[in-house]
């Protein structure tokens, strides 16, 4: 007999049920005297560890990665800020515990039950795609949280990202003053958080320099990693209407587009110049090296810790950052103008 077994003989959730053994008061009263009962009728009595209360400091840190696709340790922006922030973390004294999201996956339980059972100080959350319900759960609760990536509102939340309305303006001011007017994006198809702020804040920026929004110039991926972008890139070529220049919303695609480019001999910068986002590592070493936004990985690494250890000694309220963007420019999109326009809104010859 375990909270589990309980959760499901009561009908509702483990953090339901693990709310209810702390003492949570986010938790009504018929569902708590049903649960009490179900504990009652079972002989259910809870661990010593498992009452617990919130004063007991564990000097642990849950670390999640969030969304049915998860982002993980295979992509090498997050992985650079999880090592800052465990690097900074470590320093404040804390170790950390990694939670996997397959149990959700298989209809497992959740994270807040887990968090309480680990009985964690604090928790931060790497958002990935198509987030699972209970991420609101752990949010909402007394846990305090930090999101890299992802906004967070609960009341002992905050969280940090990179300005990415700027990203998109520093792409498109590069592109225009270097005489470029078609310009692509390539993003992916499930238009949720981070992306979908980065295709609107493209369309804003491409408006506010007037220059043309074609539809058939966007490309969606089914996955943000490299094959993914490639698989896109390969179809948008062989529909036969590329721009002079693309914006990927970050590297990965933008390899997986340089490598499709690369196999119909179709010329970088030559022929469509190609600005990425994020700079990872293998940008610099690619070729042609790619031109991209340089997000701080190990800033926003370093800060997510400091804000989660001030939020964990109620030294601050939730808040947000957004950290400063840099354009890194490389051989995919260079500096000097690879058009002669005449005018400002001149298309390029």
């Amino acid at each position: 007999m375990n909270m589990k077994t309980i959760a499901k003989l009561a009908g509702v959730s483990v953090s339901t049920v693990s709310k209810i053994i702390h003492n949570y008061p986010d938790v009504g009263e018929e569902t708590k005297k049903h649960v009490l009962k179900i504990m009652e009728e079972n002989g259910y009595q809870p661990s010593t560890s498992s009452k617990l209360t919130a004063i007991t400091k564990s000097q642990l840190i849950g670390v999640v990665f969030a969304g049915k696709l998860n982002v993980d340790f295979r992509h090498p922006f997050f992985i650079e800020v999880i090592n800052a922030f465990k690097k900074q973390i470590g320093i404040l004294g804390y170790d950390v515990i990694l939670f996997s999201n397959e149990k959700f996956l298989s209809g497992g339980e959740d994270y807040l039950a887990r968090c309480l059972h680990y009985h964690v100080d604090g928790c931060i959350i790497i958002a990935g795609d198509e987030l699972e319900p209970s991420i609101g759960d752990l949010d909402r609760s007394d846990i305090p949280c930090i999101g890299v990536d992802i906004e967070l509102h609960g009341k002992n939340s905050a969280y940090i990202m990179t300005d990415n309305k700027k990203i998109a303006s520093k792409v498109i001011e590069h592109f225009y003053i270097n005489g470029y007017r078609e310009i692509g994006y390539l993003g992916t198809d499930r238009k949720t958080g981070v992306m979908q702020i980065r295709e609107d804040a493209f369309r804003e920026a491409m408006s506010s320099f007037a220059m043309p929004i074609r539809e058939e110039w966007f490309v969606y991926s089914s996955g943000f990693e490299e094959q993914f972008g490639y698989e896109a890139t390969q179809a948008w070529i062989a529909r036969g209407s590329l721009p002079k220049a693309l914006f990927a919303a970050s590297d990965l695609l933008a390899f997986g587009a340089l490598r499709a480019f690369r196999e119909h001999q179709i010329k970088v910068p030559e022929e469509i110049a190609v600005i990425g986002c994020d700079d990872i590592d293998a940008c610099q070493y690619i070729t042609p090296s790619l031109t991209t936004i340089r997000q701080d990985k190990e800033r926003i690494g370093r800060l997510a810790a400091m804000m989660l250890f001030d939020l964990m000694n109620k030294q601050t309220q939730g808040s947000a950052i957004m950290v400063e963007p840099e354009l890194k420019i490389r051989s995919s999109c260079g500096a000097q103008p690879l058009w002669q326009t005449n005018a400002p809104a001149a298309q390029p010859k």
